[in-house]
């Protein structure tokens, strides 16, 4: 007997098998994919799952607000916030304003703060529902932070206006403080006091200079990516951060994109830290685990593809770890594409699969962001979707990327 998170492809009433649309490579060529059928996964989360799951969520915005789109913010808030009911629904937690969301990329702080109190809100009518919010110092530009007790205050300004909303932290990688500090020792400095006044445990964030290039040489003050090639220096660093405030760390999300790295620092946490995995290449055998140790995730690729994250840890929970691999080894390809150098710039797929799923009516982004991507990037993402089962409905994500083509000049 098959379990609810199987995922099983069946073509639902009024698709047709067969279904074709023409989409470009490169050179110029246009070639025609053949759609398959979806996978149907489980609508609602059927039982607990044996990790800690937060999806770092995306932001929807308003194209039709009068605002200029490259300097201002609009969102819509009615479809962001049922975006999060529909991760809530799978059993996922919120991980909210963070990197996923365009913070640093267009969502600014007063604009995040509003997006922490509106989720907040929506979670208290939600069983269960799980939230965590960055808290980080994106209202202090980097080159007005003259000190390190600017950055200190910075960070205490937002950690206290989300617990004063009665939020959970992530406490975010700062660019001011990427560029000010001078020594690993102004970051230990920083990092336990601030720690010492959050009143619940929190989770780290350490984002990698492939997501953000301001943060080169975060924990080391090493600006030049050669002086620390492979993380090491900024590891020990971070680890000592950890071990002096064990009592105030839920937690710490590693992105740097690099399986080797996040296991030798989730052997050096203390216990009862947890590891979150950020790692959007290697997700799969870091949530399952060596047989000793396994990370919990929070990460940016389960917004899009979140029924099959949720399918997989269902069968996780229940002990089945081949069909655990079996959903998820087809979204890999999928992240990886999406999550491709320039890396900070995922944000567009996300949303991208987003729209072809029925999640939002449109495809536009906060400061125009849906541009930041190619056509043939955007052809390729569908492809790997399609392969991975996730076109919920292939009629309708046909439809739509045909308007993407026209809009380009492509008849599909």
């Amino acid at each position: 007997m098959k379990s609810a998170g199987d995922g099983e492809r069946t073509m639902s009433d009024g698709i047709k098998a067969g279904l074709q649309i023409r989409l470009p490579e490169a050179g110029g060529r246009l070639t025609t994919h053949t759609l398959r059928a979806p996978r149907r996964f489980a609508q609602r989360a059927g039982r607990a799952f044996t990790r800690v799951a937060y999806s770092a969520a995306h932001v929807v915005c308003d194209p039709r607000a009068p605002i200029d789109p490259t300097l201002d913010v609009a969102i819509d808030w009615d479809a962001t916030i049922a975006y999060r009911r529909h991760l809530w629904s799978l059993g996922m937690g919120v991980a909210e304003a963070m990197d996923t969301a365009q913070r640093g990329m267009g969502l600014d702080w007063p604009t995040s703060l509003e997006l922490i109190r509106r989720t907040l809100d929506a979670a208290r009518d939600v069983a269960d529902a799980r939230v965590a919010s960055g808290a980080g110092t994106d209202h202090l530009a980097p080159e007005d932070a003259r000190s390190l007790d600017d950055v200190i205050a910075a960070y205490e300004e937002q950690i206290e206006a989300i617990e004063a909303l009665g939020g959970r932290i992530i406490l975010m990688a700062s660019r001011a403080l990427a560029r000010i500090a001078r020594s690993p020792d102004d970051y230990v400095r920083v990092y336990t006091k601030v720690l010492a006044q959050v009143r619940e445990p929190v989770i780290l964030h350490w984002l990698g200079e492939m997501f953000d290039p301001a943060l080169t040489g975060y924990w080391t003050a090493q600006r030049d990516p050669g002086a620390d090639p492979d993380h090491a220096a900024a590891m020990d660093v971070c680890a000592t951060v950890i071990a002096g405030n064990a009592s105030k760390v839920d937690g710490i999300k590693v992105s740097l994109l690099d399986a080797g790295k996040e296991i030798d620092l989730r052997r050096r946490l203390p216990p009862g830290v947890k590891m979150y995995t950020g790692d959007d290449f290697n997700y799969a055998e870091l949530i399952a685990g060596d047989g000793q140790r396994y990370s919990h995730a929070l990460l940016g690729i389960f917004d899009a593809i979140a029924p099959a994250a949720s399918a997989a840890l269902a069968e996780l929970a229940d002990g089945r770890a081949d069909a655990f691999h079996e959903i998820l080894a087809p979204t890999v390809p999928l992240s990886r594409h999406i999550f491709a150098a320039p890396t900070r710039f995922y944000k567009t797929g996300v949303v991208f699969m987003a729209w072809l799923n029925g999640h939002q009516s449109h495809f536009t982004m906060v400061g125009g962001q849906q541009s930041a991507r190619s056509l043939l990037h955007l052809a390729e993402l569908f492809r790997l979707a399609d392969r991975a089962g996730l076109l919920s409905d292939p009629e309708r994500a046909v439809a739509r990327m045909r308007t993407l083509l026209a809009l380009h000049g492509v008849e599909g």
